[in-house]
């Protein structure tokens, strides 16, 4: 790529309000109307990009059709929903790209009871994205950016087509972000049974602002309002919040609560029994097991019910990108021993919702 074709439009010029074109990486640019000479410094020397958008309202519109039928839905979403307003917007992303090196020392597992020293190399260019305002009322935290689909920024142009958000984040918590991200997706190239030493760089790191197209569709159910976003490039929901169905509610809790206690019970004193006629002493693990399914199961159809009332759909590649040092998910053992050792309210809780079902199966038939 020639230098003329690698610029963006993201200078106004302070003497005459002239667009002054920034080469990549140049920090001091001169004005083509005035001349004056201009230091590029802060968020104004992140260089930005465009993404160009390839859906149509009409197939958005189809995309958000689509969405109104499913099983947790309302039964009649797809007949009484009326769509309000269907809109395209920009939402900038912040987008670090970084060849990542490092190290980590530790022990991993070797035999049945006997670990090993390991010493684990990282070596591998990621990438991170994360919303550059706050997309609370939008729901898309990530966005799947290509880097062959890349544009230069033209303000002009975008405004002119449609909404367009400026960047309300800081940069550098931006980059500290991304180096989160990428210090867990490090950890998780090798598990280590013990570690003793990690250490990290991020080399030719490049940061760089990208102007994603959402359209968001806003619609009335029951004089409530909701609201689905479509990618702009590849035309998927990446957020879409819908009213739930009563009888999948109360089905689910049902369900959970017969299967879960069944399991709980039943498999327990099987494990229970197997256990006993065993000569190995180490069966805790098996006992676990029937406990961390039915208990699992119990609490799925509780909260099915209990925050079934709408229905809040997001795409995987949406969410915020895991941290280092934030759960991902993982630890179910010890999410469900937390659940049952202190989520007795909860129990309790979900015990009179339950009793409550025919009342709120007679409300939904109003």
């Amino acid at each position: 790529m020639t230098q003329s074709t690698n610029k963006t439009q993201g200078l106004t010029c302070p003497e005459c309000s002239g667009v002054v074109p920034i080469a990549e990486g140049v920090r001091i640019v001169e004005c083509p109307f005035c001349h004056t000479h201009s230091l590029v410094q802060g968020e104004r020397g992140v260089r930005r990009w465009q993404v160009p958008q390839t859906v149509e309202r009409e197939r958005a519109l189809q995309t958000v059709g689509n969405f109104f039928h499913g099983m947790k839905k309302a039964s009649d979403l797809a007949k009484e929903a009326q769509i309000k307003d269907t809109f395209l917007v920009y939402l900038p992303y912040w987008r670090v790209e970084s060849f990542v090196a490092g190290w980590m020392f530790g022990r991993v597992k070797s035999g049945k009871d006997s670990t090993r020293p390991i010493e684990v190399q990282v070596s591998e260019l990621m990438h991170w994205n994360d919303a550059a305002v706050d997309v609370a009322e939008y729901g898309v935290h990530q966005v799947a950016i290509s880097k062959e689909r890349l544009q230069p920024y033209d303000s002009n142009r975008l405004h002119a087509e449609a909404m367009v958000f400026e960047p309300s984040e800081s940069h550098s918590d931006a980059l500290e972000e991304a180096g989160r991200h990428f210090t867990y997706r490090g950890r998780k190239t090798r598990s280590l049974r013990t570690k003793f030493f990690e250490k990290f760089h991020f080399l030719r790191q490049r940061l760089s602002i990208v102007y994603y197209p959402l359209w968001v569709s806003r619609y009335e159910y029951h004089k409530r309002n909701y609201q689905v976003v479509v990618d702009g490039v590849d035309g998927r929901i990446l957020y879409g919040k819908a009213p739930g169905n009563i009888l999948y509610r109360a089905a689910a809790l049902v369900s959970g609560l017969a299967v879960g206690n069944f399991i709980l019970v039943n498999g327990t004193l099987l494990a229970g029994t197997i256990i006993g006629n065993s000569d190995d002493g180490d069966g805790l693990p098996l006992l676990l097991v029937p406990i961390a399914l039915g208990i699992g199961l119990i609490a799925a159809g509780y909260r099915a019910f209990r925050y079934g009332e709408e229905v809040e759909e997001i795409q995987k590649g949406a969410r915020k990108a895991t941290l280092a040092g934030e759960s991902d998910g993982s630890n179910l053992m010890s999410a469900l021993t937390g659940g049952l050792m202190g989520g007795n309210s909860d129990v309790q809780e979900m015990m009179r919702s339950g009793m409550s079902v025919l009342e709120e199966l007679t409300e939904g038939k109003r």
